[in-house]
């Protein structure tokens, strides 16, 4: 896989969006291997920054905002995250896709994150 750098001048003086773990996706990033970490970790990285991965699709059947990453390295790896919340990047799911079709399973586990980002931004908003 060929990395696009995109320079910012203004990168520097723009503060990165946090990253807010969402469930096990964290220790399911970790269980992949050193390849696919590194490209999921530039691709998150440039997302903290405000730039688009350089592949990815929607998945509105997950939640309003969800995107997704795909790595094609060792197989299909697949990021759920949604940047629609001021306050981070919410990565609500890491799998390897063993077929065509993202599984019932991945999907519903994306929902269930998605909702919990959701509830607890809302949260956080009413404390404010």
């Amino acid at each position: 896989m060929t990395y696009k750098l995109v320079y910012n001048p203004n990168w520097s003086k723009e503060p990165r969006r946090s990253l807010r773990w969402m469930g096990s996706s964290l220790n399911d990033l970790r269980r992949c291997s050193a390849d696919v970490r590194r490209a999921i970790g530039f691709e998150l990285d440039a997302l903290q920054r405000g730039v688009d991965p350089e592949d990815w699709k929607p998945m509105s059947t997950v939640g309003l905002g969800v995107r997704e990453v795909r790595v094609h390295i060792g197989g299909e790896h697949r990021v759920l995250y949604v940047t629609r919340f001021a306050d981070a990047v919410h990565v609500l799911h890491v799998f390897q896709k063993k077929s065509r079709r993202t599984s019932a399973r991945d999907l519903e586990l994306g929902r269930a994150r998605y909702r919990l980002a959701l509830q607890r931004y809302m949260n956080r908003k009413d404390e404010i």
